[in-house]
Order: C-alpha cells, then structure tokens, then sequence
C-alpha cells in the first residue's frame, strides 16, 4: 500500500517528468539535445600528479590506479568510442554519446596532448560533447582558455574530483590538495564561462552526516552546474582496502547513506544536475558495502524516502546575491 501512495503523490520538483525528486542527468541531456544521450567511458592514457610523483604516489587511498574499471586503455579513442556508441545503439538506434575521459587526470599533460585526444573525440561519429575528468590543481591557464574556446563548439563539462570540502578528510585520503586549491580551480574555470561537475564521496574515514552535508552546503553556495555523489566503496587493492582489514574504515550503512544523500540534495539548487547518486563500481573487486551492488534498489529506495519525507532537491536551499 506505502508504495502505491508513494508512485501517485504528485511530484511537486519542477526538474522532472517522472517520479524523480531530484534534478537527473538523463533529464537535462534530454532538455537539451531532445533525444537519449549516453556518457561513453574512455581512457586516453593519461596519469595524475598524484600518482606520478608531482604531488604524491599511490593516490588516494580508494584509488584502484585509475578509476576506469569499464574502460580499454589498449584500445585507441576512436575504438574506444565506437565499442561504447555500438554498445548504447544496441538499445537506443539514434543514441549519441559524451565522451567521458575519466581515469586519472583527464588535463595533466601538454596543451598539444590534449588537443589532439579531445578533437579526435569530437570528430566521430556520434558524438555530441565531451566530459573531463580531473583535478583542480592541474589546471594550467592556457589549458582552460583553450576548453574555454572548444565549450563555444559543443557540450563540454569539466569534472572536478573534490570528494570532500574538509582538509582534515583530504589529508586523510592523501587527496593532496586542499579546499583553496578547490576553490582556486573552480574559480578559474568558472570565469571562463565553463561548465563545472564536481565529484563528493559520502562515508569517507571519519567523517559524520553533519560533515557530508556541510560539504553540500558549500557546493550549494557556489552554485555548482552538476555534481556526482559517490559512496565510498572499498576495493581490493587499495590502501584503504588494508585499512579495512586493520578496522581502520568502517563502511557507511544503507540506511546512513539514504538519509545522508536526502540531506544533501534538499540544500542544493534545483537547477544543479546530479550526474550521479549511487556508484556501481565492479562487482569483483568489492569489499564493502556490498549492500551497494543492488544499485536500482538503492536508487529506489532514494525515490522512496525522498517521497516519505515529502522532500526534494532545493526544499531548504536558500540563494544569495
């Protein structure tokens, strides 16, 4: 009976033409290009500054060397791209696709590198923007100009890897870079009239829902185009893998994470786009949670509080001038 209730309560999010409370990628790609768009994962074979010695080796402490598990770095882009358009147009014959490069820091090589990979991108077929995963301490002025004058030709975004606005959490996680540095990224590109998505992580080592949700607010504050919220995930491998196996991590429960993400969403503006709720890393090499790998329960389940609290993405959000 609760669910039936729950599926014919009117939505009352003006970003939504379905049971969502919450302003969803699939929405807002949908608005824009008026037909069904896809992210397709690429690895370019890039590194990261904190990988490679500049600012620290073994990355985070969650970092798997890269967070492309779905991605074939032997392959060229273009293969890469085609493998991925093949693949959504086995569903969806008209589809189109982003180019998401993701794994690792997607600006950290030279301008003439980076030209080369994102217009090859650009030039296939079937693709109608391009994503760019990265770091906000490796972003070189003439770097940003030049994603500056390609967003005047297509869909660009610019990925910031955040996870949390805390120095203490950043430390913690050996991000090696702090909440400035964040906000000196974020600033640069935002005056180039680009468009930003930043990545958070919920359940990070020794971090609260009072600290999770602070991380919103402040986000909520900038007024940031998009955001990804993460769980943390523990996998094999890492460094907080055996942090795990020495009782140093405790992993976020189901029910922490709902509320938590309930929580947070309520204090963003309704115009920011949640690229992402939940994660879905690989099945495999999963520690914890493993209450995770049901993703369209948890997603579910999300919709379902959201309508029980009768609450929404921007219900406490409050605008400054």
């Amino acid at each position: 009976m609760e669910r039936m209730v729950l599926q014919t309560k009117k939505n009352p999010f003006p970003y939504a033409n379905d049971n969502k409370r919450y302003h969803t990628l699939s929405y807002a790609l949908k608005q824009r290009f008026g037909r069904r768009v896809f992210k397709a994962v690429i690895d370019a074979g890039f590194t990261c500054p904190n990988l490679d010695g500049t600012k620290g080796t073994g990355g985070c402490t969650f970092c798997m060397g890269g967070s492309g598990e779905f991605t074939h770095p032997f392959l060229s882009v273009e293969e890469q791209i085609r493998m991925e358009l093949a693949r959504v147009r086995k569903k969806w014959s008209n589809a189109e696709v982003i180019a998401y490069f993701q794994p690792h820091t997607n600006t950290y090589a030279p301008l003439e590198k980076l030209k080369a990979v994102y217009e090859t991108a650009l030039l296939q077929e079937g693709v109608c923007g391009i994503s760019i995963a990265t770091r906000a301490d490796a972003l070189e002025p003439e770097t940003v100009r030049y994603l500056e004058a390609l967003a005047q030709n297509t869909y660009l975004t610019v990925e910031l890897g955040l996870q949390s606005m805390h120095d203490d959490t950043a430390r913690r996680i050996h991000r090696r870079h702090t909440w400035q540095e964040f906000l000196n990224g974020y600033e640069l590109l935002k005056s180039h009239g680009l468009r930003v998505c930043v990545h958070i992580i919920n359940g990070l080592p020794g971090e609260d829902t009072a600290m999770m949700t602070e991380t919103a607010r402040a986000l909520a504050g900038l007024k940031v185009d998009a955001l990804k919220i993460h769980l943390l995930q523990i996998m094999r491998g890492t460094a907080l893998a055996r942090e795990y196996e020495n009782g140093l991590v405790v992993p976020m429960t189901r029910e922490d994470y709902l509320d938590t993400v309930c929580r947070q969403l309520e204090l963003l503006p309704p115009e920011t786009v949640i690229e992402r709720i939940t994660g879905d890393g690989a099945h495999d090499r999963l520690i914890a949670p493993r209450w995770c790998v049901d993703k369209i329960s948890v997603l579910g389940s999300i919709d379902q509080t959201l309508a029980r609290r009768d609450t929404w993405q921007g219900k406490y959000y409050i605008a400054k001038d």
